[in-house]
This record gives C-alpha cells, structure tokens and sequence, in this order.
C-alpha cells in the first residue's frame, strides 16, 4: 500500500510521541552485519581508488545527516518532525527520523548512483549537435530521487509504520524536490569538482555535521 500524503492523525502523532532515540531495546545483531557490509564497500573503492565512487558516497551521506539533523529542530522546535520512523521498524533510532538500517543504506547510495551514471559523465541527452540538452547527471539524479520517493511512500504505509509523516501537507512530491533530489545531486556532481573544491566542500559538510551533532545531541535538542 502507498502512502502518498500524512494523515494528520493522532494515531501518527502517538506514534511520533512513543518514539525512543538511541534506545538499545530493540537492538540485534544485524546491526553488526550492516556496518561490516558498509566497510567492506568503502574499503573495497578505497583499495581499488576509486575516489570519485568514495566521494560519491561521503557527499550524499554528509547531506543526509544534516537533513536529519534539521528534521530533529524541526521536531524539537515545532513539535512533530517532518518525517519519523517508528520503534517496530528498526534495532536502533539514531534521531527521530533515521534508523540504523536506513542511515547505512544512505551510506552507499551516493557510490550506487555515481555508479549508475554512463561511463562518460560528460554525456547530455536530447543534445542536438553537441549542444543543449540535459546533462546525464542531472536525469540521474532525478530519476533516483523518483525511485526514492515512491519507495518511501511505499514504507510510510506499511503496518509497522516504517515511515511516519504527521503533516497532511508533507509527502511524496516535496520529499522528492526538497529531500532526494539534493541527495543525488551532491553524489552525482561533487566527484567532479575540482580537486581543492571538492576536498573544501566535503571537510565543510562533514565538519558542520560534527559540530551540530556535538552541540545539540548534549543539549536534547535532537
């Protein structure tokens, strides 16, 4: 079943409220699997340098974290998150909107989308005589905020309430402009940056997710 808008219900805003952060009630082993299978795809591309794949990677999940870390002021400051995962779902909520399982998988779909991507990334659909058209970047990264939206749509109608969306006006369409499309953007674009501008852009997503998290995490905020 898909779910392609919230309810505004209190059932859904039960289900927020029930939510236990970094609670290890629910924890099992696949946790340790998970990770494992993540390091062993990062230090595969590491080992065989492919460093654009590894950019690919850290530049999508630094995006991540910092929306799950504005997801959480959202929740903080104005009561509900914009999305939430629930306590059945999952064997660990690092905040209120990620899980373990999900986070991981965010960990590996920015080198699964470069990867995707033509051989040559220079590549421009609809182009007539080498000129205009849409940049193969661009398609791909849309078109994987698509299969990402929908399938989140399709978690947020799942019986465990793999996905919670409490605002009626939070859905499919702007969590595909607003979230996916940014995600895929980066993964898709920032491994061909200049060297010295991908390096800065990669230190400075990641040093910001360091500090917010250092920050707001002692402070209950998130």
């Amino acid at each position: 079943m898909f779910v392609f808008w919230g309810d505004g219900s209190m059932e859904s805003m039960a289900l927020v409220d029930a939510i236990r952060v970094r609670s290890t009630e629910n924890f099992n082993w696949t946790f340790i699997f998970i990770l494992a299978v993540v390091f062993y795809v990062y230090w595969t591309e590491i080992h065989n340098r492919n460093t654009e794949a590894v950019c690919a990677g850290f530049a999508l999940y630094g995006v991540h974290w910092l929306y799950e870390i504005a997801n959480a002021i959202i929740g903080h400051v104005a009561g509900y998150p914009l999305w939430s995962v629930s306590n059945e779902s999952t064997t660990f909520i690092l905040l209120i909107g990620v899980c373990w399982e999900l986070s991981m998988m965010f960990s590996l779909a920015g080198i699964i989308s470069f990867k995707m991507l033509p051989h040559d990334r220079t590549k421009r659909y609809f182009a007539k005589n080498g000129k205009g058209g849409i940049s193969c970047k661009l398609v791909g990264a849309l078109e994987m905020a698509l299969l990402f939206a929908l399938f989140e749509s399709f978690l947020a109608g799942t019986g465990n309430h793999s996905f919670i969306w409490v605002y009626k006006w939070w859905g499919v369409l702007p969590v595909f402009i607003t979230t996916y499309v940014p995600f895929f953007l980066a993964s898709n674009y920032v491994p061909d940056m200049e060297p010295k501008k991908r390096r800065v852009f990669l230190l400075a997503e990641w040093a910001l997710v360091a500090l917010l998290l250092i920050i707001l995490i002692p402070l209950g905020v998130i």
